[in-house]
């Protein structure tokens, strides 16, 4: 009887390592995909500052993708992260609004780029700010970028254009919090 008994026991010992084992392999291959998947495709900010408002919050946190710009160019409409121009040791996250050689003007408040009208949507009527600004002429590998948020915003009409080296990802999905969870676009 104390054979059997020993026998379970060795028995049950051996299903608990391999199935220990098994479970430490997933857990290490999930981890391992997780820090991939973030290091190199996409990865969390947390947003600072009222700029983007309606579609972004302060404090809100939303996943970047960092690989999207390798394949396909920057266009109109995209809220980017980047290196703030004037201290790149800070980041900002603002709407593409002028393409390289554009030529983007602000009349009344209103976006003109090469001499028509911008549709913005995404810009409130009472987030607008009336002001006017010069032409700029967006240079090779450089970018106009406005906050939604105009009349608190900190972006190009204020330090000019930003660098296409600067630009480091495309703002993707807000995951947090969980009642503004979705798609940023």
């Amino acid at each position: 009887m104390a054979g059997a008994d020993q026998r379970k026991e060795t028995s049950t010992a051996h299903k608990w390592f391999f199935e220990t084992r098994y479970w430490l392999r997933d857990l290490i291959l999930s981890v391992l995909l997780a820090f991939i998947v973030i290091v190199f495709l996409y990865q969390p900010v947390q947003v600072e500052g009222t700029s983007m408002m309606p579609r972004l919050e302060n404090h809100e946190r939303i996943f970047i993708n960092k690989f999207l710009y390798r394949f396909r160019p920057i266009e109109r409409g995209d809220v980017v992260v980047f290196r703030y121009p004037l201290d790149t040791t800070k980041s900002y996250i603002k709407r593409v609004i002028g393409l390289p050689g554009d030529e983007v003007s602000i009349r009344d408040g209103h976006v003109l780029v090469n001499g028509q009208p911008l549709s913005e949507p995404y810009v409130p009527p009472n987030y607008l700010d009336d002001q006017s600004y010069p032409a700029v002429r967006v240079g090779p590998n450089h970018y106009f970028v406005l906050g939604d948020h105009r009349s608190s915003s900190n972006d190009s009409r204020v330090w000019g254009t930003v660098d296409r080296q600067y630009i480091y990802g495309k703002a993707a999905f807000v995951y947090w919090p969980l009642s503004q969870a979705g798609w940023v676009q």
